[in-house]
């Protein structure tokens, strides 16, 4: 795992706006629309429209924790790693999955390249998006949480950050896209 005790580009404004505690909350509705997100796009240097994916394929939304390019949450780590070993099963079966950060351009580029990300990695260090789907955020970062939508943009599952349960898996995300032909 890449961690270091390297603490340079860590205590950043987003830092200090995401340092008290603030709970998920489940209030998207299943079956609506979530609010649209336009964000960079690092993994291949465009910009990505979620609305653009509606009407025409199903997305999974992975927002996920880290706090710098050295720094990654531990549980969170393992979970980015998963799914970016799992990217062409999620791409076979016609999904595209958007993983959400709050690091910033150049920390995003880092971990593209140290990690060889193949799935898009948007950057939001603003964490509008992480607000717009009221994920939560503690100790200086937003926290992770995973939502499916259906090909019409329908908002079909949401995994919101637990201690008890961090992250849905691989699989069960991939068990909830099966799904969605029923």
């Amino acid at each position: 795992m890449l961690t270091s005790s390297d603490l340079s580009g860590l205590f950043t404004p987003r830092f200090f706006r995401n340092f008290l505690p603030i709970p998920a909350t489940d209030a998207l509705a299943i079956g609506q629309r979530p609010p649209d997100i336009c964000l960079p796009n690092i993994t291949q240097g465009d910009t990505i429209t979620l609305s653009e994916f509606w009407g025409k394929q199903p997305v999974v939304l992975a927002f996920t924790r880290i706090f710098t390019e050295k720094q990654y949450c531990p549980f969170c780590y393992p979970h980015i790693v998963a799914l970016g070993d799992a990217y062409d099963r999620f791409r076979q079966q016609g999904v595209e999955v958007l993983m959400i950060t709050s690091t910033d351009a150049a920390q995003s580029k880092t971990i593209v390249q140290d990690l060889g990300l193949p799935l898009p990695l948007l950057s939001d260090p603003s964490c509008q998006s992480f607000q717009a789907y009221q994920t939560g955020q503690a100790l200086g970062a937003p926290l992770p949480a995973q939502f499916v939508l259906d090909a019409q943009g329908r908002l079909r599952y949401r995994h919101l950050f637990s201690f008890l349960n961090h992250n849905a898996s691989v699989d069960t995300l991939l068990e909830v896209i099966g799904d969605l032909g029923d």
